[in-house]
């Protein structure tokens, strides 16, 4: 009898633990970015959290799920544009759960769902651009992902927040001969650029010749001026001033040979 009763005392104390134990795990504190899926006897509950949630021991079941944006980095992935030419782009994709319920229930693993589905739109959306709207619209890029993600993840309580393109990756032969190409652009720019300068600086000396052309005195001035301006350098250039009145008069001898030479025609 008393080894029977030591049995007893003994079964009785093994089932008080258990019994406090199970107390204990029936009481759960939930961070305020947490949220608690319950399950009761298989079949969905509710979603409680954050705080303090009580579980009905060996009947209900949690799943934690946190709704903070995660980062997912997309890894890169072999694309050819729409105009043949072989990339390799890697992206990230920022997102959070929006309904924990269906995060749970709908999806096995919506994180790895979630990067498959990235993957994939990723190769869909570039091979249907060209490498030019790859390189110069990158936001329109990242607009139409993040729209095609998000419907793919919306069933499944995934809320997708921004979509980033990180790295495009360029053959050497794509990217010496974008070189080629920027270098002609800028040879291009810069012989407009020279060109306009020398048409405006004409313009201006033909409107300068005509100004002294009009006023006798004004070349002569002009003349003066610009020995000044060589005598103040203090170089070893020896100017031999040339009379005003020696030029008139080849000028007029040219005049007058000019009105010969008409009036013999």
């Amino acid at each position: 009898m008393e080894v029977l009763g030591g049995l007893v005392i003994g079964f009785g104390a093994l089932l008080g633990f258990m019994l406090f134990i199970s107390l204990l795990r029936a009481f759960r504190v939930l961070n305020e970015y947490e949220r608690a899926v319950i399950f009761r006897l298989g079949k969905f509950s509710a979603v409680k959290g954050p705080g303090l949630i009580i579980l009905i021991p060996i009947l209900d079941k949690m799943v934690r799920i946190s709704l903070r944006t995660i980062a997912l980095d997309v890894p890169p992935q072999d694309i050819i544009t729409k105009d043949n030419v072989s990339v390799k782009v890697n992206a990230v994709v920022y997102f959070r759960v929006s309904d924990p319920n269906k995060a749970i229930i709908q999806v096995e693993d919506y994180m790895y769902a979630t990067s498959l589905i990235s993957q994939t739109t990723l190769r869909t959306v570039l091979g249907q651009s060209d490498l030019d709207d790859l390189l110069a619209h990158r936001e329109l890029v990242n607009t139409k992902l993040r729209e095609l993600i998000y419907r793919e993840t919306e069933p499944w309580g995934i809320q997708v927040m921004n979509v980033e393109l990180k790295n495009v990756d360029l053959p050497q032969e794509m990217v010496r001969a974008m070189s080629r190409q920027a270098e002609a652009e800028r040879d291009k720019r810069g012989k407009i650029i020279n060109s306009e300068g020398e048409f405006m600086s004409a313009q201006k000396l033909a409107e300068a010749a005509e100004i002294l052309g009009k006023t006798e005195n004004a070349l002569q001035l002009r003349y003066l001026q610009v020995m000044t301006e060589i005598a103040a350098e203090k170089n070893s250039t020896m100017i031999i001033p040339l009379p005003m009145e020696i030029m008139k008069y080849f000028t007029a001898m040219t005049e007058k040979v000019e009105k010969e030479s008409k009036s013999q025609s």
